[in-house]
């Protein structure tokens, strides 16, 4: 995969009085409606008028398909969907189906901007789409990330938006230059959308129990999706198709599903962990012809001011299941995920669990409506920082040591080249051993700094 070509995709003249207005607006996120809470979507989605934003898809799967639709699903305005890419035809053609099915008289995507291969998102970026989706494997979101701002476009990316540190150092970067360019940056990381999840916080961060202690945040369940070797599949293809269980794509189940509920306890103490110890392990050893992944890890975080987060995730079935977030406090204790709070005998003090929780819609309705009403919401910083939340852990357990934010930040270890991946001929960042399977690393051994 080639780096963007930086040539200016900046659309002029009269064709482009829509996305100039959306690309030079100048009022800041600071007015988004994310931070006024309840401010209605429907006002503010009419408030810039109601002309089209176009948007290209990245990445053609599951999540972008249903990112895609969610896009078209917002009100005030029309969005269209103009270009789409990926590696597999096939994916795009599912993914074409899928959308055109929902939303029929918004997508306008002939043949010409299907872009199929490594380097179809630079095509993509070449069009004239006001935003881009991006939903590839997450190795690849910093390099995506980086060339759709290069050339002008607004971002939602889903989480988490690096593999290693050296992306989560990419990304960050990048959002800086998106500042700086006025565009718009959204995260999939759909909890800090919804509005019982808003409302608990906020009670929380307002002293509702008192002085946070410890937190507990859970992603255990069985075991994802598996995809099976095809005849005539390159390495890097398999790896690709399989992304999930290689570091270099997915940065391990703790990267790619628990950075929700890391990210939900980093909002809540507004800051990020300053270090990390931990254990973990594959116990399911067939899963090592798939990949390198672990299929638990347990991990102790400590923040700043002391407190201390609990941190499981597991992928074994037959096992205790549990996908939460708890917090406790001096005066109290919250269920975070099921937006309850209690006091110190147990009585509840609030429930906000009527108020709403389709976070992957309501992300949607949040920025397309700051976007029209000439806001420019941008969460590249605190997605950068939860990713990097998640790969501390997985460093600490990896290594078995005691990992330090600040030493891990300013190694800027890297697991692959993927702008030098062009084509599924090249060789694939891992190698799998001899009798086919993959290595995985050994706490005590292995080194991550």
């Amino acid at each position: 995969m080639s780096q963007a070509s930086g040539k200016n995709t900046d659309p002029s003249g009269a064709a482009a009085s829509r996305r100039d207005f959306i690309r030079q607006s100048s009022l800041l996120v600071a007015g988004s409606a994310i931070a006024a809470g309840q401010l209605s979507v429907a006002r503010t989605a009419h408030a810039a008028g109601s002309d089209t934003i176009k948007i290209g898809l990245v990445g053609c799967g599951g999540r972008g398909t249903g990112a895609a639709i969610q896009a078209m699903n917002t009100s005030g305005g029309d969005v269209k969907l103009v270009g789409m890419a990926d590696v597999s035809e096939d994916r795009v053609q599912t993914a074409f189906r899928t959308i055109k099915g929902r939303h029929n008289e918004k997508v306008d995507v002939p043949k010409e901007r299907m872009f199929v291969g490594l380097d179809g998102y630079e095509k993509l970026l070449g069009t004239d789409c006001d935003m881009v989706i991006l939903a590839t494997p997450p190795g690849f979101r910093p390099v995506h990330f980086e060339a759709a701002v290069k050339a002008g476009k607004h971002v939602f990316m889903e989480k988490p938006v690096a593999a290693d540190v050296f992306g989560v150092n990419q990304v960050l970067k990048a959002t800086e230059e998106a500042k700086k360019k006025n565009l718009a940056v959204a995260v999939g990381l759909q909890r800090r959308h919804e509005r019982k999840y808003m409302e608990t916080v906020a009670k929380i961060q307002e002293g509702a129990i008192g002085d946070i202690v410890l937190a507990r945040a859970y992603w255990n369940g069985s075991r994802p999706w598996l995809r099976q070797r095809q005849a005539g599949m390159s390495e890097l293809q398999f790896q690709i198709s399989n992304w999930y269980y290689f570091n270099w794509l997915s940065g391990d189940h703790i990267n790619e599903q628990h950075i929700h509920n890391l990210d939900v306890i980093n909002w809540i103490k507004n800051g990020f962990p300053v270090s990390a110890q931990g254990m973990g392990g594959l116990e399911n050893r067939n899963e090592q012809k798939y990949g390198e992944i672990f299929d638990h890890h347990f991990v102790e975080y400590v923040y700043g001011d002391g407190t201390i987060m609990y941190s499981q995730c597991r992928h074994q079935p037959g096992c205790w299941n549990s996908v939460a977030e708890h917090v406790h406090g001096t005066k109290g204790r919250a269920d975070v995920s099921g937006s309850k709070i209690y006091d110190e005998s147990g009585k509840m003090l609030h429930d906000f669990g009527k108020l709403g929780g389709d976070g992957h819609q309501q992300e949607h309705h949040d920025l397309f409506a700051d976007l029209r009403a000439g806001r420019v919401p941008n969460e590249g910083e605190w997605g950068a920082k939860s990713t990097m939340t998640a790969i501390l852990g997985r460093m600490a357990t990896y290594s078995g040591q005691v990992i330090k934010w600040d030493a891990a930040m300013s190694a800027n270890t890297q697991l692959a080249d993927y702008a030098k991946l062009a084509t599924f001929g090249d060789e694939a960042p891992v190698k799998p051993l001899e009798d086919g399977t993959y290595a995985t690393p050994y706490p005590g051994k292995t080194k991550v700094l």
